[in-house]
């Protein structure tokens, strides 16, 4: 009997990644990634050829970023689903449009399977209300749907669950902080399995700073950009978007580069770390406050899985609230789930890969499933 497989695709701006699973075993079939995509039905074409097999393929899963507060559960895709994820694109414009084209592009290249939507926010859905509400005009919040919806949510579900199994723990028994480190970057607070609080917001500009976008600013500088340095909102949602973050600060995305240019005396790229890092490290303080003390934290994705200077220098100092790391753990070079804090830390400190395909791959199985 042939296995089940699903294909999990994440459509963007210019590119779409795809990987082909077997979401029981986690066997993982193809992978790979179309860039400087102008024609997502030519992309689509592309993806199909380089895979080995379509036998045992059971559903399409797509990566959604904002499903707002109606679509929070990994969904079958209809008319009305592409209708409200449309609806919705305001709050992720450079995310929510092109997902739905990759979304009509492969229902119309696959149009017997199931396509189900994953979304982003969906594991905060039930953030408490006092971290989901914004302390602004209630009408107007509750008329345009104003809350911090939080982003990545797929990877803090995934890596909280994986964190408790290498610790051979209940996931209702923990409290976590989960710091999802990529060129996007979100920190989350997990008490017994809930998200309890998370850094982004309304959008994924809040929080942390970012490869090119700054997180958390004063919003009077938006107004004073747009009246007296009269820029336009396009201008300074763009340089809010784009040109922000440690490649606004020190003109590079990539931490290895930041790191050289470091390593050469580049003041510009030292102060965009020390930047990146104090907010880092206000958010792991923040939320040991929230949760009242943590169990673990769990450092993920393209920087917290690599950089161990970030790790390092956003934990060190903290031994007196129950964080030691060791050093030679956190510069083994390793891609496996492992320990990078000394055995005497009262809070463990963890890397674990993320991996969202195989969790958007095993999110659709259950809606088929439960059909």
């Amino acid at each position: 009997m042939t296995a089940r497989s699903v294909l999990v695709l994440n459509s963007g701006s210019s590119s779409v990644k795809y990987e082909l699973l077997e979401p029981e075993s986690g066997t993982s079939l193809a992978d790979g990634i179309v860039e400087r995509v102008t024609d997502y039905s030519k992309a689509l074409a592309e993806v199909f050829d380089a895979l080995p097999s379509l036998d045992g393929l059971v559903a399409v899963g797509h990566r959604v970023v904002h499903g707002g507060d109606r679509l929070y559960r990994p969904t079958l895709i209809d008319d009305q689903t592409i209708a409200t994820i449309k609806e919705l694109a305001p709050l992720a414009p450079l995310h929510n449009p092109p997902a739905l084209l990759g979304i009509t592009e492969a229902r119309k290249a696959l149009p017997d399977l199931p396509h189900i939507a994953v979304f982003d926010t969906a594991f905060f859905h039930d953030l408490p209300a006092a971290a989901a509400e914004y302390a602004i005009d209630r009408d107007i919040a509750e008329q345009w749907h104003i809350r911090r919806y939080g982003f990545h949510g797929t990877s803090h579900r995934y890596v909280s669950e994986q964190a408790a199994l290498f610790l051979g723990r209940p996931v209702g028994d923990l409290n976590q902080i989960v710091l999802h480190l990529g060129n996007g970057a979100s920190a989350s607070a997990i008490r017994g399995g809930r998200a309890v609080d998370t850094s982004m917001g309304l959008t994924p500009m809040e929080g942390l700073v970012m490869g090119t976008r700054g997180g958390d600013i004063d919003p009077g500088i938006i107004m004073y950009l747009w009246r007296t340095a009269q820029m336009s909102v396009e201008d300074i949602e763009t340089m809010l978007n784009r040109r922000s973050g440690v490649y606004g600060l020190g003109g590079e995305v990539d931490f290895r580069e930041l790191h050289k240019k470091i390593d050469a005396g580049d003041a510009a790229a030292r102060s965009a770390y020390a930047v990146y890092i104090h907010r880092l490290r206000k958010y792991v303080g923040a939320y040991l406050a929230v949760l009242g003390g943590t169990d673990v934290i769990t450092f993920t994705a393209g920087v917290g899985e690599n950089d161990a200077a970030v790790r390092r220098d956003a934990l060190t100092g903290l031994q007196s609230l129950g964080i030691e790391l060791d050093e030679d753990r956190n510069i083994a070079k390793d891609r496996a789930a492992r320990r990078i804090s000394a055995d005497d830390s009262p809070i463990s400190v963890l890397v674990i890969p993320t991996n969202e395909e195989l969790a958007i791959a095993r999110s659709c199985l259950a809606v088929l499933d439960a059909r």
